[in-house]
């Protein structure tokens, strides 16, 4: 039996060697045909020609800035409005420049789309979502969405979710005011949409704000870590070896998806079954319900794995944006008491709710649209706190066929080209010398609200081509 033994762990040891041999050969073919590439394909593209956009810099700078990425961004684009990046593969092109970004977004939609290589870094996370993908699937999702949001049962179950859990955060801050304990603001912000938008989207409490469903508090570490790394794959020119030989980060991303698909799958089959059950409910309010009835008429494409998507791609729009876009703009209050005074003084004069202590609810019953259209400083506030922290710090499609931006640089087919949202709100030749001041005073003209071009301020622009 000693000997079998022996036998058996000097067996396994040699495939454990071996496996770890034929591992390591592998990186190390791939990193050298990686930097052979690279290397060829940088002194091509730098055999510069007046038509193309300056280079900058190439991907490494990417990881070596990669806790600064928008800052170094900002900082090339104060020298060059479009400048470009070099990958392995290809060039990324960056611009601040309004009328480039029209031209990206409207005027020549049709030459630019999320492309395969932005596909194939996020799919594994957004899946066939509606930031992944083009074309038809794209319109699906679009033309989906936009009828089930516009639907009065929705926006009024949405208010009333929206409402609920503004109030239980408010609870939760007061209770840290009147203990004096310090709380993380982004943290409780990030839990409290995730609530909001996971019971809007799925119809379920997933109450990570208490902390008390410990399943829901796995999924959302799962969700916010896989964010993570995805985005850290634009900079890791070595993420797609990684994941072959599921090592590093890639293996944690794969465990995390685990968790992630477990719980929606679960949450999926579990809707499903609720609602064969009480078929004579057609008009359900969450989102889930909305596509699961869509999904009976056209069963062959509408998958649950198709749902797993549309689904998380909700939850990433609705999740970070608004909870990192409120913390910028309380952490902006609290650099600039004056501003949260005239808010605060705003607020209280059209709610009619002035002075004195107000129940949350009471104050939340005030809300209507009507009211908050006419906070136009607080408005303008957030609109200022997007301006220099905007919800997308970049983004970029790819070029599907050679083009000329309007400021006269060649776009090649297969170059990303990205537009600066960051970058842009830090531009004096955009908004003044004061660019880089929180100024909420810059988007009013007699008191009143005034928008910019969406192309000027970018936080909110969306795809406007034919398709949009």
């Amino acid at each position: 039996m000693a000997f079998q033994l022996l036998d058996f762990a000097a067996t396994f040891g040699f495939f454990t060697f071996s496996f770890l041999s034929i591992a390591f050969a592998v990186i190390v073919l791939y990193v050298v045909v990686s930097i052979i590439s690279f290397s060829i394909f940088y002194i091509k593209e730098s055999i510069q020609k007046a038509d193309r956009p300056p280079i900058t810099g190439t991907v490494f700078h990417q990881l070596i800035y990669f806790n600064t990425l928008f800052d170094f961004q900002t900082n090339i684009a104060r020298r060059h409005q479009t400048f470009r990046l070099i990958k392995p593969s290809h060039s990324e092109i960056f611009t601040a420049n309004p009328a480039n970004i029209e031209h990206i977004l409207k005027s020549n939609f049709s030459k630019y789309s999320k492309g395969q290589y932005n596909y194939h870094i996020t799919k594994d996370l957004f899946g066939d979502g509606i930031f992944a993908v083009d074309g038809e699937k794209w319109r699906h999702q679009r033309k989906l969405a936009s009828y089930e949001f516009s639907t009065k049962v929705l926006r009024e179950f949405s208010s009333v979710v929206f409402q609920q859990n503004a109030a239980k955060l408010v609870r939760k801050i007061s209770d840290a005011v009147n203990t004096a304990t310090m709380i993380d603001m982004q943290d409780l912000l990030m839990k409290s949409t995730l609530d909001s938008i996971f019971k809007v989207g799925f119809g379920v409490e997933l109450d990570t704000l208490s902390g008390s469903n410990e399943l829901g508090v796995r999924f959302s570490k799962a969700f916010d870590d896989s964010n993570s790394i995805v985005f850290w794959r634009y900079a890791d020119i070595f993420w797609n070896i990684k994941r072959l030989l599921n090592i590093g980060l890639e293996a944690q991303l794969k465990r995390k998806l685990k968790v992630i698909d477990d719980f929606v799958y679960q949450l999926i089959h579990h809707k499903r079954e609720q609602m064969k059950s009480r078929r004579e409910v057609k008009s359900k309010e969450d989102i889930l319900s909305r596509f699961l009835l869509a999904s009976e008429k056209d069963p062959e494409n509408m998958t649950d794995r198709y749902l797993r998507d549309i689904i998380l791609n909700f939850l990433i729009a609705g999740k970070d944006t608004s909870a990192n876009t409120l913390s910028w703009f309380f952490f902006m209050l609290c650099k600039h008491p004056l501003v949260q005074e005239k808010i605060a003084i705003e607020v209280g004069e059209v709610t009619r709710l002035e002075g004195g202590r107000t129940d949350i609810m009471e104050f939340l019953a005030s809300l209507s649209e009507q009211v908050i259209d006419r906070m136009h400083y607080l408005h303008a506030a957030l609109t200022e706190t997007l301006r220099l922290y905007p919800a997308v710090p970049v983004d970029g499609k790819t070029s599907d066929e050679d083009d000329v931006l309007p400021d006269g640089f060649k776009v090649k087919k297969g170059d990303g080209v990205n537009y600066l949202t960051y970058a842009m709100g830090r531009m004096t030749y955009l908004w003044g010398d004061d660019a880089e001041e929180f100024r909420p005073e810059r988007w009013l003209e007699n008191g009143v609200f005034r928008p910019e071009s969406p192309f000027k301020f970018v936080a909110f622009n969306e795809r406007q081509g034919e398709e949009g």
